[in-house]
């Protein structure tokens, strides 16, 4: 495995890191209740998927 000859700088450790960015999670709207979910994901808030109910949002509460 390759070893780096020298220490690196930290402005070459911070201008090479600089490229490092995070981006907005994407979400969609839920057809049933209009709330934001994570795509392909049962909504947290009314447990609805692709016209199937995987939870009942009152027992999610309640755990």
């Amino acid at each position: 495995m390759a070893l780096p000859k020298y220490k690196m700088s930290r402005a070459n450790t911070h201008a090479r890191r600089s490229q490092w960015k995070t981006s907005a999670t994407v979400t969609v709207e839920c057809s049933n209740c209009g709330g934001r979910t994570l795509p392909h994901t049962a909504c947290p808030s009314c447990g609805d998927f692709r016209g199937r109910t995987y939870k009942s949002a009152i027992s999610s509460r309640l755990a």
